[in-house]
């Protein structure tokens, strides 16, 4: 019986991390930023996206480790406060994610259940679901596999039959116009749309910490990662036409956090709305608890690479001391933060880890025997994009930026702090 992880399961493992919570959140946002340009929007970062697989490609055929990005980033700067900074921001920006799955399923399961009909169902719901999460990940990594794995199919299921029966829906709605260019917000602005919602792509990253398992490593590895992205794209620019064909803008702002429940609507009522609610608390549900398994991964490589305390690396009821730091840390983001800043934080994280990815490609691009103009132009792209979405979201959600510039400067004074207090010690 081989442990060996194949095509399937490993292109299983980058939609399911992509297709998590991250489309059921931001889609209402991407809509707010972008109007008739979502498509487009999306099809920007999806690009983006595959532009910086190509190193994670190549980074995993040389260096597979369960560290995934942690080792990459190692692999390429050193041991360095640098290094250990970026690794810290990857770990924060895991808890971005899972506070940002959280608050959609605090925003879409008052829908079937409301218990106080007011703002505190979001907390109530929000918070429990990241504590039953945490539960499972305690009692077995196992039990989390298995739920990721069904999860994968019935949301795939569920979204591709809204797709399906969307399409179909569209025809004669008068909705359908504000596809059109006029209603596109203008280029900067797409763009800008695009990138505050570059997290939910970022799931792809997850193939890397897969990589020493998977079989046939040197045809699978791309294939898992351009399959998985490339597949993952269309379904987002799909999703993306059928809901802005489907519903006005006013209704898409008016339903911005559970708006593709919302966009089943006009073809299948209630029902439809239902079902799609359900889909994405099983969606977010499955993400949350993955995100957690992978956010007390990130912390436990860190720590074992001396970039964090060595007490990361402890046991605590059979898991890393970081799952429930993981878990602490996520409950306080979801019930302080808005959904746009956790976003936006969300997605300068990975922008700038990504732009760290591609640099590593350039740098080692002998070691690794690649196509040196992809990194560059992937290492780019992602700077342009940060600054543009820094600069752009500094006029329209300011909390946001600030929140996001504090979390970056907090992972490198920590790591400085921390390289310190070792040497002093020595």
């Amino acid at each position: 019986m081989s442990d060996k992880i194949k095509l399937r399961e490993a292109i299983s493992i980058g939609i399911g991390g992509m297709v998590g919570g991250g489309i059921f959140a931001v889609l209402g946002l991407a809509v707010t930023l972008s109007k008739g340009g979502t498509p487009l929007a999306f099809l920007f970062a999806g690009i983006l996206a595959l532009i910086t697989s190509y190193s994670y490609v190549k980074l995993s055929k040389k260096y597979p480790d369960r560290g995934g990005t942690v080792k990459f980033i190692n692999q390429g700067f050193g041991k360095t406060i640098f290094s250990g900074g970026i690794n810290n921001l990857l770990w924060i920006s895991y808890i971005i994610m899972l506070s940002l799955y959280a608050s959609a399923f605090g925003s879409y399961a008052p829908n079937l259940l409301a218990l106080t009909g007011g703002e505190l169902d979001f907390h109530i719901y929000a918070s429990v679901i990241i504590i039953l999460a945490s539960i499972i990940n305690y009692y077995s990594i196992k039990v989390v596999g298995m739920i990721e794995s069904y999860a994968v199919v019935i949301k795939l299921v569920i979204l591709i039959a809204f797709i399906g029966i969307g399409l179909y829906g569209l025809m004669g709605n008068p909705n359908l116009e504000q596809l059109s260019p006029e209603n596109w917000e203008a280029p900067l602005q797409l763009l800008t749309g695009g990138m505050v919602i570059f997290v939910a792509y970022e799931g792809f990253e997850l193939i890397a910490n897969s990589a020493p398992d998977i079989e046939n490593p040197e045809k699978n590895i791309p294939r898992a990662y351009y399959t998985s992205i490339i597949f993952v794209v269309l379904l987002y620019i799909i999703i993306a036409v059928v809901t802005v064909g489907s519903l006005s803008f006013d209704q898409i702002k008016t339903a911005e956090d559970y708006v593709l429940a919302e966009a089943a609507k006009p073809m299948l009522g209630q029902t439809g709305f239902t079902i799609i609610t359900i889909a994405a608390l099983i969606s977010t549900f499955s993400a949350i608890n993955a995100s957690l398994y992978g956010g007390s991964r990130v912390s436990y490589e860190i720590a074992e690479d001396d970039e964090l305390p060595h007490q990361f690396t402890y046991q605590l009821w059979n898991q890393p001391i970081g799952l429930l730091i993981t878990a602490i840390l996520t409950l306080t983001l979801t019930n302080t933060l808005e959904l746009e800043s956790i976003s936006t934080a969300g997605s300068v994280g990975f922008l700038l880890i990504f732009a760290m990815v591609n640099y590593v490609g350039i740098r080692l691009s002998k070691e690794i025997k690649n196509i040196r103009a992809i990194p560059i132009i992937g290492f780019i792209l992602c700077i342009i994009a940060t600054i543009v979405l820094l600069q752009q979201q500094f006029s329209a959600n300011r909390m946001g930026v600030i929140v996001a510039v504090s979390i970056i400067g907090s992972c490198f004074l920590i790591e400085y702090i921390y390289k310190w207090l070792e040497r002093s010690k020595k």
